[in-house]
């Protein structure tokens, strides 16, 4: 799986529009998306549109108009928001559950690099259909809180108390905030899925 560009942006868009739901904001205007995430403004109402065809957001014309979650947050899976954008969770085409397409290996039932790569799909799917946009968007809220960050759509920031910390920190994972040190591995250690060929 490759997250492009416009995949990312998808997932920041809609987890802003979560936040922005969970703290009180009705309508966020599409300049408001981009310009709070630094990403460019045709590109977002773009991807906006897809997400709107989709069903995943709703639009309000007008002056205080904007863009606003369609579906209960609780209800959309971060992996159907992937693959909508991008496609395929797998990393190649032979190895993928919803876009399967044969490769140029000679004997691909006993291929080791497909094998391989079923089991990093099915860890990479694990993990996006296992949370849904409501989840990221409350363990974001939290660690905001805990972090005195300020809140986006906060009318006052409140003072920051970041300071000295590596700027991809594990303890700043998703996973971590939710007290998780690993979801591959199970209480004894083995993995939780040994089939290679889900």
């Amino acid at each position: 799986m490759t997250l492009t560009k416009k995949g990312e942006y998808a997932l920041r868009a809609m987890i802003q529009l979560g936040l922005a739901k969970s703290l009180g904001k009705g309508l966020v205007p599409v300049s408001e998306l981009a310009q709070s995430n630094r990403l460019p403004l045709k590109f977002v109402e773009r991807i906006l549109l897809e997400l709107r065809e989709a069903g995943y957001v709703e639009t309000q014309r007008g002056k205080l108009g904007g863009y606003l979650l369609a579906k209960p947050m609780e209800s959309i899976r971060m992996g159907e928001l992937v693959r909508l954008i991008d496609g395929r969770l797998a990393p190649i085409a032979c190895a993928s559950e919803t876009e399967y397409a044969r490769c140029s290996c000679p004997d691909e039932e006993h291929c080791g690099l497909r094998m391989l790569m079923i089991d990093v799909r099915n860890a990479i799917s694990n993990i996006l259909d296992k949370y849904t946009l409501g989840q990221v968007v409350d363990v974001a809220i939290r660690k905001m809180k805990r972090d005195n960050a300020t809140l986006p759509f906060a009318p006052e920031p409140p003072p920051s108390s970041r300071t000295g910390r590596r700027i991809a920190d594990p303890a700043q994972g998703f996973l971590s905030q939710l007290g998780i040190s690993s979801i591959l591995d199970n209480e004894d250690g083995a993995s939780e899925n040994n089939s290679p060929g889900l």
